[in-house]
């Protein structure tokens, strides 16, 4: 099984994964399937990731939107949606980044 703090470094790789690729924006993004994939897949790491990290881990640091995070899993899963995705995008990876960076 993996440890809390091995899930937290897939979180971490997931985010430069997916920043590899947004940086070519959003253009990008619509418009070419594979990079749709690519992002989607990884954020999909992050959230099961962050589902199997414990409770108490999760209770222990509360600035980190754990919930919201696992519940992407179903966004993506169920209903895909490129704004809302690319949303997560730039607005919620780079402050998820910092906070999961200063956990270790």
């Amino acid at each position: 099984m993996r440890s809390e703090a091995e899930r937290l470094q897939d979180i971490q790789e997931a985010i430069t994964r997916i920043e590899r690729y947004a940086q070519r924006g959003r253009t990008a993004f619509e418009s070419d399937e594979l990079v749709q994939v690519w992002i989607i897949h990884h954020l999909q790491i992050i959230g099961e990731s962050a589902s199997k990290i414990s409770v108490s881990f999760h209770q222990a640091h509360p600035e980190i939107p754990w919930a919201q995070i696992i519940a992407m899993l179903n966004i993506l899963i169920h209903d895909y949606f490129g704004n809302e995705v690319w949303a997560v995008i730039e607005k919620d990876l780079p402050d998820l980044k910092q906070k999961i960076g200063g956990l270790k």
